[in-house]
């Protein structure tokens, strides 16, 4: 990454967070968090939908102040002790709420996962830019996923910043570490299917 991307409106980025170790470490992939965030506009706010929030039906985070949601076990203590306190945004909000509709519910009482902060630490560590999360709600279907994007995509010409975060597949509760370097044949299957269709020349 070396070349300031250019564009007319703020982008929509997808992070692969990976290892709760992410969070204290300094290797390839937290770098390349820090310098994407020099490539683009600095955003007003933040849509932030992480794969740590996953429920039956769509909501929005509310409070103010979120806390902190510590969800990952067994990791060093200084993970524990991490803060990120940013805030969230009145105005992004009220206008996630008037793009979805009856779609999303607000929610109180929902912090930041560390889906959220994980590249946030990494790519804004001052925590001056408001950051609202939406959920993912397994419910929905791929169509109904397309349009609610299609939805929030004009938060993109107000300065929103729409950051998904999770990996392209996510379920740490079925890593078997006999399998070293390899993962499951169907989710390595899912993986090149999906690659194929974002880089379809190589």
């Amino acid at each position: 990454m070396s070349e300031t991307i250019n564009m007319s409106k703020m982008p929509v980025l997808f992070i692969g967070h990976g290892s709760p170790m992410n969070l204290i470490e300094d290797n390839p992939w937290t770098k390349e968090w820090e310098a994407l965030a020099t490539l683009i506009l600095r955003p007003k706010a933040i849509l932030m939908i992480s794969a740590h929030w996953y429920t039956a039906g769509s909501f929005v985070q509310v409070d103010e102040k979120p806390a902190m949601i510590y969800d990952m076990y067994g990791f060093p203590d200084p993970i524990y002790q991490l803060q990120y306190p940013a805030e969230t945004s009145k105005a992004l909000i009220e206008r996630i709420e008037e793009r979805l509709g009856a779609q999303v519910a607000a929610k109180e009482d929902r912090g930041y996962d560390h889906g959220a902060y994980a590249p946030l630490l990494k790519m804004y560590p001052d925590a001056k830019i408001p950051v609202v999360q939406l959920s993912v709600n397994y419910k929905a279907d791929a169509r109904e996923w397309f349009a609610m994007g299609q939805a929030l995509s004009v938060l993109r010409d107000e300065g929103i910043l729409i950051l998904g975060s999770g990996d392209i597949v996510h379920n740490l509760r079925l890593i078997n570490p006999n399998m070293g370097n390899k993962g499951f044949p169907e989710a390595e299957a899912f993986e090149e299917a999906l690659l194929a269709k974002i880089n379809p020349e190589k």
